[in-house]
């Protein structure tokens, strides 16, 4: 239809007409409708949280005035001078990314024999409830989780009640007397932080992991057998490596949500800072707003590492 002929059209069937030759290009051209329909969420990836992430990084190369207690928007290297220099930001560096290898180290350990019998013994039905189960804390508050952890390894909880009840209540206070672990209770520790912690993250590791187990051949692990290895060599030569790719994919999880979370630390740490309590502290208004940029970078830059060595591991391909 000409132009002339269709601005004859009344003022409905030309916007028909129209929208009907815009579809009919868009399908010709299926590159612009991908683009089309990926722009809103591309725009606010870009605007909203890259946005953002490179606000943060140029306030980091700022410094702030000692006198004046304002940002002076000069480029410089202060803020990480100051946070590489100075013993007590190593020192929560170090913390943080301790606690959260420990974390990591423990949600594998105790993933895997779970996500195993999930993967290679449990029917339907059986499969079902630990989806259920796995799934089930998560359905809850996680603020509601963490005062519950709280409640049961204070000195009135559940868990010193069994140690006095059973006779170990001097093994607890050896192990709170700890300067590494301990604290003046559970609740009040590293190893209750770490307790609470790997509760928290844990089904984070074993759906990944399961996940990977279930790609693991079967024939692969009769083979095995058929051919004289034992049930170590198996699991070492066999199982293991093809898993690998699952508990790296796990440890993405486990170990950057350690490595930023701020609240678990408030309600069940110790005076001792983490890096998220650092940049909540340094970013109020007394605070130091380059230095707390400083120590947001610190995960962005450990975790980029991070992501490096798990794609070499195949850790995306179990997501």
């Amino acid at each position: 239809m000409s132009a002339i002929a269709s601005a004859a059209l009344p003022a409905p069937q030309r916007r028909g007409l129209a929208r009907r030759r815009l579809s009919t290009w868009l399908w010709r051209h299926g590159a612009w409708l991908t683009l089309l329909l990926l722009l809103p969420p591309l725009l606010w990836l870009g605007v909203v949280y890259l946005g953002s992430l490179i606000a943060l990084l140029a306030h980091s190369f700022f410094r702030l005035d000692e006198f004046s207690g304002q940002v002076v928007h000069e480029l410089g290297v202060t803020a990480y001078i100051e946070l590489l220099t100075q013993r007590a930001n190593l020192d929560i560096i170090l913390r943080t990314v301790a606690m959260a290898a420990a974390v990591t180290l423990a949600c594998a350990v105790i993933a895997f024999p779970i996500a195993y019998m999930a993967a290679r013994f449990a029917g339907q039905k059986l499969k079902a409830l630990f989806y259920l189960a796995v799934m089930l804390p998560l359905w809850s508050s996680y603020l509601v989780r963490v005062y519950a952890w709280k409640l049961i390894l204070a000195k009135e909880g559940i868990v010193n009640w069994a140690a006095q009840t059973t006779g170990l209540a001097w093994l607890l206070d050896a192990v709170l007397a700890l300067p590494v672990i301990g604290g003046p209770s559970l609740s009040v520790s590293y190893l209750g932080m770490f307790l609470v912690f790997t509760y928290i993250w844990l089904p984070y590791m074993i759906l990944p992991v399961q996940a990977a187990l279930e790609r693991v051949p079967p024939s692969l692990i009769e083979a095995s057998a058929d051919l004289g290895a034992k049930p170590r060599q198996t699991f070492r030569t066999v199982i293991l490596p093809l898993a690998l790719p699952g508990i790296a994919a796990g440890s993405i999880f486990t170990f950057s949500l350690t490595l930023g979370d701020y609240i678990v630390p408030y309600i069940v740490g110790t005076s001792s800072l983490f890096i998220g309590q650092a940049v909540y502290i340094q970013q109020g208004t007394a605070g130091n707003i380059p230095l707390a940029a400083a120590f947001s970078i610190v995960p962005i830059a450990i975790m980029a590492v991070y992501l490096w060595a798990a794609k070499r591991l195949g850790a995306f391909d179990a997501l």
